[in-house]
């Protein structure tokens, strides 16, 4: 005899009494979760699906501002309409100015004057008055001479001082009117301030 006893069996070859017979397809177990798990699973979702939306809106990244819009002076014309028929008053000369704008930019005339101090402007109608957007405006402007020593004899005599206004800025600016408003209001003066005949 030698000291080898009976075959004994491995680990895991006994027949376990859960297991399904051989050959026997395994039944499927679906797992079954509770109401209120399948609950706050949906709350968590949602929950970290607002948190993501709020992060992003937070973090997105801002439009850029509109552009503002354009200066006054940019948007405004001016054109002079000749000496008005009624000019004949001793000492002032009165003309037509047309003002337009372009469309979508109204603008506000808030003064019309003349840069030397021996001259006064008044202006029908009297300002501040706006010119619609995309339209044009009459005006008839009258130039007064208060002092003949002291009216510029110069390339500044045809300015007029405008100040305009709009949604973006107050512009104060000197305007040069062409189609003869030099020689007509040059002529003006000339006649108001003539020495008498002798």
């Amino acid at each position: 005899m030698s000291g080898i006893g009976p075959v004994e069996p491995g680990e895991d070859t006994y027949q376990h009494p859960a297991a399904p017979p051989a050959g026997a397809t395994p039944a499927r177990v679906r797992p079954v979760v509770p109401a209120r798990h399948r609950r706050k699973a949906v709350l968590a979702a949602v929950a970290t699906l607002a948190t993501g939306v709020c992060v992003y809106a937070v973090n997105a990244p801002e439009p850029p501002p509109a552009p503002p819009p354009p200066w006054p002076s940019q948007v405004v014309g001016f054109a002079y309409a000749g000496a008005s028929p009624e000019d004949g008053r001793a000492g002032a000369f009165t003309f037509g100015v047309s003002i337009s704008t372009e469309p979508g930019r109204r603008v506000t005339v808030d003064a019309i004057t003349q840069p030397s101090a021996a001259l006064a402007v008044s202006t029908e109608p009297s300002a501040p008055f706006t010119v619609p957007a995309g339209k044009s405006r009459d005006v008839t402007v009258t130039v007064y001479v208060l002092d003949c020593g002291e009216v510029p004899r110069n390339s500044g005599l045809p300015f007029l001082e405008v100040t305009l206004r709009n949604e973006r800025a107050v512009q104060k600016q000197s305007r040069i009117l062409g189609g003869g408003y030099p020689e007509d209001l040059g002529a003006a003066i000339g006649r108001a301030c003539a020495d008498p005949a002798p």
